[in-house]
């Protein structure tokens, strides 16, 4: 096959794939105006129509999904193969992609990885920030970060950190003038800050645990966010309450900088787990990045 109609396929897969035009150019390089053009001439020459193009979205058609259906998994062995020779270089080597919430990002992933990058420089490590449930295999992505208890039962898990609670917390200008809660129940009457769940949408119901029973909150506020450190920041400016992990308030507690409360009622939850699929063919760099990560009591 002409090395043009190969390029033609790889810039069909990857459009189909991100269902848009902006993104497949971002993730290959190629401007957006020459990949429509690619992909126009791509159906003229197969004389059938691949892609539905609208003003707000691009999707495969019936002869789209079938092509990709064929093709892209073979490309996908391709890469898996170019990526295996690097077991034949002095160094493992290679790019690799995870995605991870933005607290597990800053407080468990890059602790690590700082080292590990001076130790493997010929490895570049792609961080995603994402805070909702996403899909790695349908993203493309080596790897995700979830609490243990997230991880689907058909995936391959490391454990990469330690159990964690949360902390409810609070400025000190917020509690002038407002007694403090003593029970989970009593956070109805505080302004609070909410954090919207990406995966569904919805706002987080504060978990609690009393007598070995749960309790959930749901609170409300002039705020919510969808990122702990944006909600960290309008705590500190006294805008409510926020339910923040407790490794990243403790130092601001210790300062006089936030007062913590209900501590007693905080239960403690499984740890980050690395997890990615089980047919995944695991590359040295991939398995020296597992070992760095690995949580060690």
């Amino acid at each position: 096959m002409p090395r043009q109609n190969l390029n033609d396929l790889l810039a069909f897969v990857a459009v189909a794939r991100e269902q848009s035009f902006t993104r497949a150019a971002a993730k290959t390089g190629v401007s957006q105006s020459a990949l429509s053009h690619t992909i126009r001439q791509l159906e003229a020459r197969l004389g059938v129509r691949l892609l539905t193009r609208t003003t707000r979205a691009v999707s495969p058609t019936e002869a789209g999904e079938r092509l990709l259906a064929g093709i892209g998994p073979r490309f996908d062995e391709i890469d898996a193969q170019i990526e295996a020779l690097s077991e034949l270089r002095d160094k493992p080597a290679g790019t690799i992609r995870i995605a991870a919430a933005d607290y597990a990002i800053e407080h468990v992933l890059w602790p690590k990885l700082r080292q590990f990058l001076r130790n493997y420089p010929d490895i570049s490590v792609e961080l995603i920030l994402d805070n909702g449930l996403t899909d790695i295999v349908s993203e493309r992505y080596d790897a995700g970060v979830r609490m243990g208890e997230q991880v689907s039962k058909d995936m391959i898990s490391a454990r990469i950190g330690p159990d964690f609670r949360l902390s409810v917390v609070g400025s000190p200008s917020y509690f002038e003038g407002r007694s403090r809660p003593a029970h989970p129940r009593e956070l109805v009457e505080h302004r609070c800050i909410n954090f919207r769940l990406p995966s569904s949408g919805g706002l987080y119901a504060w978990e609690f645990e009393e007598d070995g029973r749960e309790i959930r909150i749901r609170v409300e506020g002039q705020l919510a966010f969808n990122n702990i450190f944006h909600a960290l920041d309008a705590t500190l400016d006294g805008f409510g309450l926020a339910y923040i992990p407790e490794e990243i308030v403790l130092p601001l507690v210790a300062e006089g900088r936030l007062i913590r409360v209900l501590e007693d009622f905080s239960p403690f939850w499984d740890g980050y787990h690395l997890y990615y699929p089980s047919r995944r063919q695991a590359s040295p760099a991939f398995v020296a990045l597992v070992e760095a990560l690995r949580h060690r009591t």
